[in-house]
């Protein structure tokens, strides 16, 4: 009845002093080398002492629960020699003898793990790893590794409060039962063939393990907890650098990120019926190029699209047949391309070996893109200056749409880009389809740092009498779609007859950043190549075709 909570704020101190007294159930696994049967002998072994343990530990608990008061448990540390039989003689004999075998485990064990750690080569002085790894010739035993562990031991020693000691040691206990957990967990989740462990566990169990153990880190002391975090990595990034060769949690972070990424593939492919994530629009754009190494334009327009609001995958062609040579090549390229894109670049980059674009494309866009989403769009390029890819580029339009793709087709120039001068957009009142799809593009390439000082310009040619009406529309458009373009970027040019089109949109966009203009499939008839033209002093132009219309919500 007069039992009562007391010091709930300090329980997680207690712990820390504590815990160390409950490691003993794992010291047969720093002597498996001495072991017959390692794989079987440690998880029967360290599961039967956890047990036992429990058991033996519950009941000290309740016989002092149960036979002494709660002043008594606070004032006297030595009840229990008051309470049992012979406890006198008992109780001093059992805390010698639970020190020895403590003291006796460690001196067994830690010299051992680090007999193990210098065989392995994982100090980064070859000279230690040979001396730390001697064994003595008579008994086997790490004599050396021995000494540097007494060494260490007296340090600790050394410092004096036991109860700093103790909380130094459990972090490091922690900090290594929730790295195991974890290296568990990624193996379990990643799946990975050569991960075959003789005792089988759950993912769940592992998982469980590490946030237990990191939680518990935290909730001891923040201070210690850094104190083990930024030790363990040090020497983890330290041996990492140093064994360039081995696997590492490099690995087992790749084995996972394959595994979710395969989940999370195979997820939406079984969701595409969903209303939901057709009506969401956004690009997921794949483009081919086999003169990546000479111009980058297509390049940095992937990148626009994919930076913040896209999708991109971009894939350099190599000329030719499949063949060792060819592969070889192909290995040599991406390389060089991967070590040229900006660090901050989303698009994904790889090579195509082809004996011809037309069959590259054909292969490529059959392929859901690299977020999982079927590519939707397809970008083309070709130098203005030097437009001998148009011919193809018209052909390879025709099998494009009919696979129901976007096509955009990028005009490339040399002339700089001037991000600050903004993206101009020329439309039609009646051509709703390519409207919508090129200001939504002009909105997603804004998003890329390059464009943060840029904005977007909307012109349209129409004639005197329809001018208020088009102005109107346009002006609806924008405000109906929350679109980030104030009245004052919308331009509506009354045709002069004495001008060409294409003199007034090279007179108004000669300085843009990029302008788009929209394209129809009619303006390919009999391989007409005269939309392309005469847009000589323009930098960068993109030739947009939708498949269908975009709502801009």
């Amino acid at each position: 009845s007069n039992r009562r909570w007391v010091n709930s704020n300090q329980l997680f101190v207690v712990f820390a002093i504590i815990f160390p007294a409950f490691t003993g159930m794992t010291a047969g696994v720093g002597l498996s080398g001495d072991l017959k049967k390692p794989g079987k002998s440690i998880p029967i072994g360290t599961t039967a002492a956890t047990l036992t343990s429990f058991v033996v530990y519950f009941f000290i608990a309740y016989k002092l629960a149960a036979s002494a008061s709660s002043s008594q448990l606070l004032d006297n540390q030595l009840i229990m020699g008051d309470i049992s039989l012979f406890g006198s003689i008992i109780v001093p004999l059992g805390l010698a003898a639970s020190t020895f075998s403590s003291a006796l485990g460690s001196i067994m064990v830690g010299p051992r793990t680090l007999q193990a750690i210098a065989l392995d080569n994982s100090i980064p002085i070859q000279s230690a790893n040979k001396w730390l790894s001697k064994l003595r010739k008579k008994d086997d035993e790490p004599v050396n590794s021995a000494v540097i562990t007494c060494l260490i031991a007296f340090i600790f020693v050394a410092i004096g409060g036991v109860d700093v000691v103790a909380k130094i040691i459990t972090m490091f206990f922690l900090v290594t039962y929730g790295s195991l957990c974890l290296i568990s967990f990624l193996n379990h989740f990643g799946s990975s063939p050569s991960y075959r462990p003789s005792f089988k566990s759950k993912w769940y169990i592992s998982l469980l393990g590490f946030l237990t153990a990191f939680w518990v880190m935290f909730q001891i002391s923040l201070l210690y907890t850094l104190f083990a975090f930024v030790t363990m990595t040090l020497l983890y990034l330290y041996m990492d650098n140093y064994h360039k060769r081995r696997k590492g949690f490099a690995a087992l972070f790749a084995n996972t990120l394959f595994k979710l990424n395969r989940d999370l593939q195979i997820y939406l492919q079984k969701k595409k019926s969903s209303n939901t994530l057709k009506d969401d629009w956004r690009p997921s754009a794949i483009c081919i190029s086999k003169y990546t190494f000479k111009r980058d334009n297509a390049l940095n327009l992937i990148d626009w699209i994919s930076f913040k609001y896209g999708f991109g995958t971009y894939l350099h062609l190599i000329d030719g047949y499949y063949s060792k040579e060819t592969v070889i090549q192909a290995e040599d390229e991406i390389k060089r391309l991967i070590n040229n894109l900006n660090s901050s670049s989303n698009v994904y980059v790889d090579t195509i070996i082809s004996p011809s674009t037309t069959s590259a494309i054909a292969q490529s866009i059959q392929i859901p893109g690299i977020s999982g989403m079927e590519n939707n769009m397809v970008i083309f390029e070709f130098e203005k200056n030097d437009p001998q890819d148009l011919n193809d580029i018209i052909d390879n339009f025709r099998m494009v749409n009919a696979g129901g793709f976007d096509v955009c087709i990028l005009a490339s120039s040399h002339k700089p880009i001037v991000y600050k001068n903004g993206i101009h957009i020329w439309v039609r009142s009646f051509d709703t389809e390519n409207t919508n799809l090129m200001i939504l593009l002009g909105f997603i390439i804004l998003g890329h740092p390059n464009w943060k000082k840029a904005n977007i310009k909307l012109f349209n040619i129409c004639s005197e009498q329809e001018a208020e009406s088009i102005r109107n529309q346009m002006n609806e458009l924008v405000e109906t779609g929350r679109l980030a373009i104030t009245p004052k970027n919308i331009e509506v040019i009354i045709k002069d007859d004495s001008k060409t089109v294409k003199e007034i949109i090279n007179n108004h966009s000669k300085d843009a950043g990029l302008t788009m203009l929209g394209f129809n499939i009619s303006n390919f008839k009999n391989d007409n190549t005269e939309l392309f033209e005469g847009y000589d002093e323009m930098g960068n132009i993109l030739f947009v075709y939708s498949n269908d219309v975009k709502v801009i919500e």
